[in-house]
């Protein structure tokens, strides 16, 4: 593939497993898209039709627990971020996600399952030109003692995530990424949902969490972690914020080039600080991969700009194939 061409998947492949809070079985499957699709969720099985939406920040109708979208007669599917930053991360533009039921399945509470599905479909090249939302200043939102920002990045797309548990076992944690599929796959794609004990009987008391497990998330209790296989990384819950950080960002309908930082947030902040950039006309711009690659905004300017770029032009650092 090259660079500045959108991509899709070649072929389809299928991913079956529970919901998370429902405990029921659903399967999903992944599959091609036209030029300039985006992402957009099929939900089959309603009443003998199936009915669509777009994977955008105006389809989000709830972030409490996870991620919903739906549309005027409601919600379709529920804890959509683990698939969209699987897409988003492996480099995908435009994709069709078929699921029978109103939740994505968890799987192991992390997005390795479908970078495998995308691994099995393969990804192509197509004919249209890769376009990109770029951050052109600052968007900062402050809800209680959590705080989000977009701002100007001249190297792609980067991640600064910063969370602080009360939880001394999870405690104080850091972690940044600056996306590419080598690094998504790596370092964020494996890292699973994560909770306190107390918190899950709390759902599990509110009809919540009924398909959690230890297969499918990290539990921890006041003084220890609960899961007999340990960690998969040291701070596997920070990495798991960036995880669903790409994912809800993925609801920008393009990828984004700029820096987002969150501290103490979720998927409310994420989608707060998302929504108050597209509010703000003046703080974005739809550029092509060309342009992209040549321009950089006056806030970028003095940067350390060396990371991400090819040949003095900017390359996204999520690009499947910049060399």
């Amino acid at each position: 593939m090259k660079f500045s061409r959108q991509s899709t998947l070649r072929s389809q492949a299928t991913v079956t497993g529970v919901g998370v809070h429902s405990g029921s079985p659903v399967s999903l499957t992944i599959g091609p898209a036209s030029v300039d699709a985006g992402f957009i969720f099929v939900r089959t099985g309603l009443g003998g039709r199936d009915r669509e939406v777009r994977a955008t920040s105006e389809a989000v109708i709830s972030t409490e627990f996870a991620t919903v979208l739906g549309d005027r007669e409601g919600p379709l599917v529920s804890t959509a971020e683990h698939v969209l930053a699987a897409l988003r991360g492996m480099g995908v533009d435009n994709a069709t996600i078929e699921i029978d039921g109103p939740e994505v399945p968890i799987m192991d509470g992390s997005a390795a399952a479908f970078v495998t599905a995308i691994d099995q479909a393969g990804i192509v090249s197509q004919a249209a030109q890769r376009r990109f939302i770029q951050v052109l200043k600052p968007v900062q939102v402050v809800i209680g003692d959590s705080h989000g920002e977009l701002r100007p990045y001249a190297a792609g797309f980067r991640a600064e995530i910063e969370i602080n548990f009360a939880n001394p076992v999870i405690g104080h944690q850091r972690y940044t990424l600056d996306l590419s599929p080598e690094r998504f796959r790596r370092e964020v794609s494996r890292a699973r949902t994560f909770g306190c004990m107390n918190d899950v009987a709390r759902l599990w008391s509110a009809g919540f969490a009924l398909g959690a497990s230890f297969e499918n998330s990290v539990v921890f209790d006041e003084s220890r972690l609960l899961n007999p296989e340990g960690l998969r990384y040291t701070d596997e819950c920070a990495r798991h914020k960036a995880l669903d950080a790409v994912g809800d960002l993925a609801l920008a309908g393009l990828p984004l080039l700029g820096a987002y930082r969150s501290v103490r947030g979720g998927h409310k902040l994420n989608h707060a600080v998302l929504t108050a950039l597209m509010a703000d006309r003046s703080a974005w711009r739809v550029v092509e991969a060309e342009t992209a690659r040549r321009s950089r905004t006056p806030a970028e300017l003095g940067q350390g700009a060396a990371q991400g770029m090819v040949g003095g032009m900017i390359a996204p650092a999520y690009s499947p194939d910049v060399s």
